[in-house]
């Protein structure tokens, strides 16, 4: 359908131009680690090696999700995948939607796989879909377009409140979600898309079996601005705007859901920097953390430019460990967090 090619090359652009940024801040900067002067560490010897969906990574690293038109879409995920591979990291696509409407791959076809064959793949379907003659049939479909290892539903209704397209009715939703993570032969991880899930809502989706929630919290893009941008009226962009500061803040998503859901696989995204928010991410409860606009830039020129990105990232995070002496992932969940500027504690503590 080219009316969804041309939305997603529009939400690219703006993006790409930073017009969608939060107003609220991820809360990150309230993490400040406790420096250890004397580490009894080997820096190049830090294992940040992590497990996700049964593969080892050599970092705990999701490249987010991402889209675009047919043509733009091919040439990111192509670059993306390749980095992805190349990095040891693991690799979620955008929405596949288009594809699965059109019957045809939009550049998600099996090529994806051969250029990542040891990398944890994504699927990505929209939950709104879900009400919409999408179910487990063309789940597996979505699945068998990249040989995925799992999928992601995305949770959006701020954006399809204030998208001029938008899909207004979720009645059922939560339902249909349900049923499909209960008769799909493959993991399902819920995310949702910059304005963070609450304790409540993920204590829900762990009862429904999900395999995984990524609280894609306030910080990063805000998705009812970059439809702002879209808007076909003066009023459609006042009405998107009001939402300028919406959500959960990043830091705090991740310290309630983690402790809301203890066991359950947890992925911290949504304003994600540096490899020092990768930290603070990883010791506020996260076991795996997404970036997807931070890269994004990266993406649209090449596959040594992702590559070059991802491993700026690996060394912040690397020196985080080394300079809180912890030797691997899980030391470093337990390394001391300064005290707030107002005595008060860290979030994580």
């Amino acid at each position: 359908m080219a009316e969804i090619a041309d939305r997603k090359d529009q939400h690219l652009d703006v993006v790409l131009s930073g017009r969608g940024r939060h107003a609220l801040d991820s809360g990150f900067d309230a993490v400040r680690f406790m420096h250890e002067a004397l580490p009894d560490l080997d820096h190049d010897k830090i294992d940040l090696g992590a497990d996700f969906l049964g593969r080892r990574l050599k970092a705990p690293l999701l490249i987010s999700a991402m889209t675009g038109g047919p043509a733009r879409a091919e040439a990111i995920n192509a670059r993306l995948a390749e980095a992805a591979q190349h990095l040891g990291i693991a690799l979620a696509v955008g929405s596949q939607r288009a594809a699965l409407e059109e019957g045809e791959a939009a550049g998600l076809d099996m090529a994806l796989r051969l250029k990542a064959p040891d990398t944890p793949i994504l699927a990505n379907i929209g939950a709104a879909q879900l009400t919409r003659g999408f179910g487990v049939d063309e789940a597996r479909r979505v699945l068998d377009m990249v040989a995925a290892d799992a999928l992601v539903v995305h949770l959006n209704p701020l954006q399809e409140a204030c998208q001029p397209e938008g899909n207004h009715d979720w009645w059922g939703v939560g339902a249909a979600l349900e049923r499909l993570v209960r008769s799909l032969d493959a993991p399902v991880v819920v995310k949702e898309t910059g304005s963070g899930l609450s304790a409540s809502t993920a204590r829900r989706l762990a009862d429904m079996g999900v395999a995984g929630l990524d609280v894609a919290g306030a910080g990063g893009t805000n998705w009812a601005l970059v439809e702002g941008e879209r808007a076909l009226s003066d009023a459609d962009r006042q009405h998107a705007e009001a939402f300028a500061d919406w959500g959960l803040p990043t830091a705090r998503a991740i310290v309630e859901v983690r402790q809301a859901c203890p066991r359950t696989l947890l992925i911290g995204s949504g304003g994600v920097r540096d490899g020092v928010d990768v930290a603070r991410a990883l010791r506020l409860g996260a076991d795996m953390v997404g970036q997807a606009a931070g890269v994004l830039a990266a993406a649209t020129v090449s596959t040594e430019a992702v590559v070059t990105h991802f491993q700026i990232v690996i060394r912040q995070l690397r020196t985080v460990c080394f300079c809180t002496g912890s030797a691997n992932l899980t030391a470093l969940k337990k390394a001391p967090l300064q005290p707030q500027a107002d005595g008060s504690r860290s979030p994580a503590n």
